[in-house]
């Protein structure tokens, strides 16, 4: 089944899903059922049955999910099943904080290479990383690396954005506080967590 044809919801509820049963596989957690899978991500039964739908029957009348199975077949959906490398554009303070989560390895992302156009910064060691120059992006293409993470100042954003386009990144998480302008192949996630912040700040109650 085609990408697009998959609400864009379902995908997102994907990776809650997947990190939720690697958590109970490090449990020992063998088979979960999707009313107790509900309680634990917080998302109607009737819901992630429906998600899983779009993709296959996953689950055992009487028995639930085999949890090893559905972590195989979540990360074969969001083609997880290998290592996928990842470029990062920007390495001040918030490009440095990326390099250091140590979350990306439990979905198979590895960050190999990082990039910023900052003299002063370009030949030093972030971790096992050696900070490259910006005009070395459309070497991306020969690495065939196809993800990108942009934590750039804004007003540098959308040019770094359309040379990660010419260098065939079709895939961008953006951390810069800025709506960036690419051609529909390629998709893009904005990270804006002063943002996320003035929406939570909406359900707070009155003083």
């Amino acid at each position: 089944m085609r990408y697009h044809k998959i609400p864009e919801e379902t995908i997102r509820r994907l990776p809650v899903y997947l990190r939720q049963l690697m958590l109970l596989c490090q449990k020992d957690c063998t088979n979960v059922s999707s009313h107790n899978f509900s309680d634990l991500v917080h998302i109607p039964d009737s819901q992630i049955r429906k998600d899983f739908s779009y993709f296959g029957d996953f689950g055992v009348r009487g028995k639930g999910y085999d949890v090893k199975k559905l972590i195989k077949e979540i990360k074969r959906i969001l083609k997880l099943e290998s290592t996928r490398q990842v470029a990062l554009v920007g390495a001040g303070r918030l490009g440095s904080a990326v390099l250091s989560y140590p979350g990306f390895g439990s979905y198979n992302f590895k960050i190999t290479c990082a990039i910023d156009n900052d003299k002063r910064k370009i030949g030093k060691k972030i971790g096992n990383l050696t900070i490259k120059n910006a005009s070395q992006i459309n070497s991306l293409k020969k690495k065939n690396i196809k993800l990108a993470i942009v934590a750039t100042p804004a007003d540098a954003a959308q040019d770094v954005t359309n040379k990660l386009v010419k260098a065939g990144v079709n895939g961008i998480l953006n951390f810069a506080p800025c709506t960036l302008t690419t051609p529909k192949k390629v998709k893009v996630i904005n990270i804006d967590i002063a943002m996320d912040l003035a929406t939570l700040s909406y359900y707070l109650r009155s003083a």
